[in-house]
């Protein structure tokens, strides 16, 4: 069983920057792929960026490419999503996830993925 807690959320300008964080316990994820999904309202959750379980590869959707960092500290047994130049449609529910078996192709699949965090919350508004 792994918790996984998410922190950093809040209320930002557009351009302005946030550093989201994940923090694991139970078990270490250093042999896990972490993702980041976002859930705005009425929308479907979606794949924000993701981190291979070997490799250190990292994947990005589409809408953040080049604005967002994933990164991961295996001996603190965190994953930070560093989200620079935020736009409103940035506003969201941002969760953190943990599988033990995501393959390359499936780590923008969120059903991959084994644990959740409870979200945190984004909104970038003037």
């Amino acid at each position: 069983q792994v918790q996984l807690i998410e922190s950093g959320g809040g209320l930002v300008q557009p351009g302005d920057s946030l550093k989201l964080s994940c923090i694991g316990s139970g078990r270490t994820l250093s042999g896990y792929a972490m993702g980041w999904f976002r859930q705005a309202p009425g929308k479907e959750r979606e794949f924000v960026a993701g981190y291979s379980r070997n490799g250190g590869y990292t994947y990005y959707g589409d809408s953040v490419k080049g604005r967002f960092a994933i990164s991961r500290d295996n001996g603190k047994n965190t994953v930070t999503l560093q989200m620079n130049s935020l736009k409103p449609e940035d506003t969201a529910v941002y969760y953190c996830a943990a599988g033990r078996s995501v393959i390359t192709s499936c780590i923008m699949n969120q059903n991959a993925y084994d644990w959740w965090g409870q979200g945190t919350q984004v909104t970038v508004s003037s």
